[in-house]
């Protein structure tokens, strides 16, 4: 059985399109395959941004710890062990200002932990959370998918990668800002590709 990690970054939490569309794919992909599902919604469980004590957290050895850092680790710990748990990683990604949504970029400063989910080798860093599929669910109220303004794609596989999760997906769902047309339209591409997905995931 699969398990599948479902990460939300909508400011908007149920409410934001790229949570509906994500949740439509949950839901069908738990009825294709009868895996096991964990949402982690960053509007109701926000990450907290990096800051120089965590950071350092992140590099002191067990022993050296402080309370407060301890604390720390021990949350980070826990947004690891939920990554390294799922066979498969589910990103419900709007675009907010040409870029992640800050909560996301929080969540991804928790998990990049040199010497845990990847480790730096003479040539260069190599991920240790390999073998997961990543499908990102990508919702923008414009067009930008394959131009310079979608700094967001490559941002996000590139991250991904340092963990060692280099099967990424990435299904747009564009312009829906654009009229009622255009959002009916993207949608439903969203959830055509969405079934294909599925499709290759229980063919797999």
């Amino acid at each position: 059985m699969s398990n599948l990690l479902q990460i939300n970054a909508s400011i908007f939490g149920q409410h934001g399109a790229s949570t509906q569309i994500t949740d439509n794919f949950v839901r069908d992909w738990k009825a294709a395959t009868n895996g096991e599902v964990r949402v982690r919604d960053l509007s109701r469980q926000p990450v907290p941004h990096l800051t120089e004590q965590s950071f350092r957290a992140f590099g002191t050895t067990p022993s050296d710890l402080t309370v407060d850092q301890r604390a720390i680790v021990k949350y980070s710990d826990e947004l690891i062990d939920e990554l390294r748990d799922a066979d498969i990683v589910v990103i419900a990604l709007p675009l907010y200002n040409f870029g992640v949504p800050s909560s996301l970029q929080a969540y991804f400063d928790h998990v990049a932990r040199a010497g845990i989910t990847f480790r730096y080798t003479d040539k260069g860093p190599v991920g240790l959370l390999s073998g997961k599929k990543a499908i990102v669910f990508a919702a923008r109220g414009g067009v930008h998918e394959a131009t310079p303004r979608d700094t967001q794609s490559g941002h996000v596989r590139n991250f991904l990668s340092l963990l060692g999760i280099t099967d990424v997906e990435i299904v747009y769902a564009e312009g829906l800002a654009m009229g009622a047309e255009q959002r009916k339209r993207a949608l439903a591409s969203a959830e055509s590709q969405a079934a294909d997905v599925i499709r290759l995931l229980r063919a797999a």
